[in-house]
């Protein structure tokens, strides 16, 4: 562009001193006519490089997955074919899941037999809480019956009192021969009963007794022992339902496993570095990549020296051209600058940080991002390119710089190798 413009400027000197002589072409203006151009092209370089900063290292990265089985076994089927393109989600290989399926399979089983024998833990539990609200229930019975058995004994003294005193009477009367002997069985046959009843009530306040005074910590023995098996069925219980929860953990890694024998696309790409053929061995080993999967999104980066970007700002407009596009003007925008660098870590040690070493000031990375209109163009990995940033100052040189990009674009065309 340089040279274009010079010859133009060039054919104007000529126009004007030679052609038409409008000026004479003496010794002070051919001073003159040297020194514009030089001053010129050096105030256009310097503004250009400043409001319209160039460089020649543009670079396409893109995400690199190391693609590693995450358990072992031998592959059995491998669809994809090497630096061909894949969608997410298709099959990269298969491992024989037969041993992982039968370990689900019989976990499974496991936690069907589990859950079988909590379902009868539980309504071993409503039992004994049943009979625990029976037992409680007791008491209170238990001392009605104590009660009553206590009334009836408190009736049954002055009866028998009574009853006894007729007999003695009725055998004086029969002894006298004054009395008559059916009255004196029928008082007999009266205390006995009297008797007999006496005895079963005094039973029944024993009975009854001796169960009030079993008592366990203040209840009684049989509240006590229920609550004793309730304790023991919650128990069981929570032993059921904690070998559950093991099982089902067991279940989910196992299934987990099972689900790593088919290892899919983690998105749209293409492998590289494709080694793994059907009968493999897959040892399941974080450093044991079997293949290399090429993601179809990049990231593009531009280096520029530190004094370049001190007028550069997130979203300012951007043109970037490469070899693999001759001619080709790919539009782009300024995303961030990636202000650090190598040179500015100091690694911790037990040395002291030598300073005695000039290092030249780097480069920083500007990231670009493609518009939207050129985002179907197909970057390599590590294609390397040329691009300016336009700043928001001087726009009358970006003119400039989008011709001279423009004609370096075109120039990638020529191929210039001399075999």
């Amino acid at each position: 562009m340089e040279i274009i413009l010079l010859g133009i400027y060039c054919f104007f000197v000529w126009l004007i001193f030679i052609k038409f002589k409008l000026l004479p072409w003496t010794t002070p203006w051919k001073v003159t006519v040297a020194i514009i151009p030089v001053v010129a092209l050096t105030a256009l370089i310097l503004l250009l490089n400043v409001f319209a900063p160039v460089t020649s290292d543009i670079r396409v990265i893109k995400y690199i997955v190391p693609v590693v089985a995450q358990v072992r076994g031998r592959v059995i089927e491998v669809p994809v074919e090497n630096n061909r393109p894949v969608k997410k989600g298709d099959v990269l290989f298969r491992i024989d899941p037969t041993p992982y399926a039968n370990e689900v399979r019989a976990l499974e089983a496991r936690l069907a037999s589990d859950e079988a024998r909590l379902a009868v833990e539980r309504t071993r539990v409503r039992e004994t809480e049943a009979r625990l609200v029976d037992a409680v229930s007791m008491e209170p019975q238990l001392r009605e019956e104590l009660n009553s058995a206590r009334a009836q004994v408190a009736t049954l003294v002055p009866q028998i009192a009574l009853a006894e005193k007729r007999v003695a009477q009725n055998r004086e009367l029969a002894a006298a021969g004054a009395g008559n002997k059916f009255d004196l069985e029928q008082a007999e046959t009266n205390l006995n009963e009297l008797t007999a009843r006496m005895v079963s009530a005094r039973a029944v306040e024993q009975q009854v007794q001796a169960k009030l005074d079993g008592t366990v910590n203040g209840e009684l023995a049989s509240v006590a022992s229920a609550r004793a098996q309730v304790a023991t069925a919650r128990a069981q219980v929570a032993v059921a339902e904690s070998q559950i929860a093991t099982t089902r953990a067991d279940l989910a890694t196992k299934q987990w496993e099972l689900d790593q024998t088919s290892v899919f696309a983690p998105a749209d790409g293409s492998v590289v570095n494709l080694q793994l053929r059907v009968g493999t061995f897959v040892a399941g080993m974080p450093l044991n990549e079997v293949m290399t999967f090429v993601e179809n999104d990049y990231q593009i980066y531009g280096f520029f020296m530190q004094n370049e970007l001190h007028q550069v700002q997130a979203g300012n407009e951007a043109e970037i051209t490469f070899q693999t596009w001759p001619g080709r003007i790919i539009k782009a925008h300024v995303d961030s600058i990636l202000w650090a660098q190598g040179q500015g870590q100091m690694d911790a040690s037990g040395n002291l940080p030598n300073t005695t070493i000039t290092v030249p000031p780097g480069r920083f990375p500007v990231k670009l991002v493609v518009a939207e209109r050129d985002k179907d163009v197909f970057l390599a990995a590590g294609a390397r390119g040329g691009g300016a940033i336009y700043t928001e100052h001087l726009r009358l040189v970006h003119i400039i710089r989008k011709v001279i990009l423009r004609v370096g674009a075109y120039t990638d065309y020529l191929i210039l190798k001399l075999h």
